[in-house]
């Protein structure tokens, strides 16, 4: 279970520019991890690799650039390999003295979705052979995660051995050496790697890395820590049975993640959008969260990702199924109260915008001194097509949060979809059908202040289907309280 080493390719060194290549397993979807040490007289940092990401980089050792001597630096690429990977090559500006050496690990998962990975580094600046790194950045270490400990070190004869990793309040296994070898090249360096994984304790501290040297060095170190993707929680969506439609957003599993905050995102094409009332909700101790999202575009597939961000900090996402709402007319509504109407917009009004501004005639020139220029206004006509709609429409109206409404219509349009004051408005029935065409003037505004959460079922909904507390519990054993705050009343 959890993280394996697989294989370590060869040592490569050259001046200037270097090409590793795989050893064995390199196969689609484990992970390369590239370690790169250098030397060069500006400090240069190594080329990025085609398909690669940096996971860090750190020079350091102390004293002048020369031979065996002086600053080196340390650095990781890694790669989520999809087989049949082409050799990475990786450089550095030819110079006096410049040198650079690498090789590539291949590692192995038994869950998780993917791969997670941080890296912290230190340096010693005492030449000795007893070598210690204080590492600067914090990690966060829990059970099972997996630690690349990587050295650099200008002196080419200090071979490197009992490697360790200490971090308070975290215990890790004896490190396995997985390379060493000096680059002679330029003023040469030496690049060795071990790995070993966390054995029990959970925290989030800076770690240290040291190890024995054969000779003398200064130098750098560092850990790059490797982790399982694996999700802090599930997310469901599903539609409530009403109108206007609105869907539930549930995300559980949320105590075997160990999360601590929870952010929901509305997700329409490439554009993301937070979910009102769902941004840092305090999920410590929670089994589940459970939001309402009564603003969602019609026609067009929607989907929801919760960030969770557990007690040391660490952050997971995971995204639901699509769900597409579907509606047979244009809706006019207030999330934040749950109520709206269905309507047929006819015209849209002209998207007049005005500035406060003042001329004044200075010495005969004309100085126009004005204001940012306001949203769209203008007067848009609908109609309503049964009585009952245009008694929907009306009671929007008249309570409308803040005297905002959210007008969409029935299949998305990015251009006429949003929030709406409705300052004034009329309407005109017919006497012989339930036709009602209305004016509306409108302008365009932000939406409802996000502490506002849209409406969902209430109290209200619970007394309408249950006349006892007793029929309630009756309906909902077993169960418990989530499967009454989920559940469908509309239906």
């Amino acid at each position: 279970m959890g993280i394996s080493h697989l294989s370590t390719g060869a040592g490569v060194g050259h001046d200037t520019t270097i090409t590793p290549t795989y050893g064995a397993g390199a196969t689609a979807g484990r992970l390369g991890v590239l370690q790169v040490t250098t030397g060069h007289p500006d400090d240069a940092v190594p080329s990025t690799p085609s398909g690669w990401t940096r996971a860090g980089t750190f020079s350091g050792g102390g004293g002048t650039f020369a031979d065996g001597t002086g600053p080196r630096r340390l650095t990781w690429f890694v790669r989520v390999l999809t087989g049949g990977d082409a050799n990475p090559t990786t450089s550095i500006p030819a110079a006096t003295g410049s040198v650079i050496s690498g090789r590539i690990w291949v590692l192995d998962r038994s869950a998780g979705t993917g791969w997670l990975w941080a890296a912290s580094f230190g340096e010693d600046t005492s030449s000795g052979t007893a070598f210690s790194a204080a590492c600067i950045d914090t990690v966060t270490w829990r059970p099972g995660d997996f630690a690349v400990l990587g050295y650099a070190a200008p002196n080419t004869s200090a071979g490197v051995s009992a490697h360790t990793i200490t971090a308070s309040g975290v215990v890790f296994g004896s490190a396995t050496e997985s390379g060493d070898g000096g680059q002679p090249s330029g003023y040469g360096v030496r690049n060795a790697q071990a790995y070993c994984s966390v054995s029990s304790g959970a925290a989030a501290q800076p770690p240290t890395v040291a190890a024995t040297l054969a000779a003398a060095s200064t130098g750098v170190a560092g850990v790059l820590r490797l982790r399982e993707d694996t999700p802090k929680g599930a997310i469901t969506v599903t539609e409530q049975s009403v109108f206007p439609p609105r869907n539930q957003i549930v995300v559980s599993e949320l105590l075997a993640g160990d999360v601590a905050t929870a952010s929901l995102y509305r997700n329409v094409g490439s554009n993301r959008t937070e979910l009102r009332g769902a941004i840092g909700i305090d999920a410590t101790g929670q089994t589940a969260v459970v939001r309402v999202d009564g603003e969602q575009p019609f026609g067009v597939p929607v989907t929801y990702t919760a960030r969770l961000v557990d007690s040391l900090g660490d952050e997971s996402e995971v995204t639901s199924a699509p769900i597409t709402s579907i509606v047979d007319a244009d809706v006019i509504s207030d999330a934040v109260r749950g109520v709206g109407a269905p309507v047929t917009l006819q015209t849209y009004p002209e998207k007049q915008r005005n500035r406060d501004a003042s001329a004044f005639n200075v010495g005969g020139r004309m100085v126009v001194v004005s204001r940012r220029r306001s949203g769209p206004s203008g007067q848009m006509t609908l109609r309503t097509l049964t009585d009952e709609a245009g008694d929907a429409l009306n009671a929007t109206l008249d309570d409308a949060t803040e005297g905002i409404v959210l007008i969409r219509k029935a299949t998305h349009m990015p251009r006429l979809d949003g929030h709406y004051a409705v300052p004034q408005d009329s309407e005109q029935p017919r006497w012989f059908d339930e036709i009602t065409f209305w004016s509306l003037d409108v302008v365009k505004v932000e939406a409802w202040p996000d502490v506002l959460e849209a409406a969902g079922f209430t109290l209200e909904d619970l007394a309408a289907n249950f006349t006892t507390l007793q029929d309630l519990a009756d309906a909902f054993t077993p169960g418990n309280l989530l499967d009454i705050a989920i559940y469908d009343f509309g239906g």
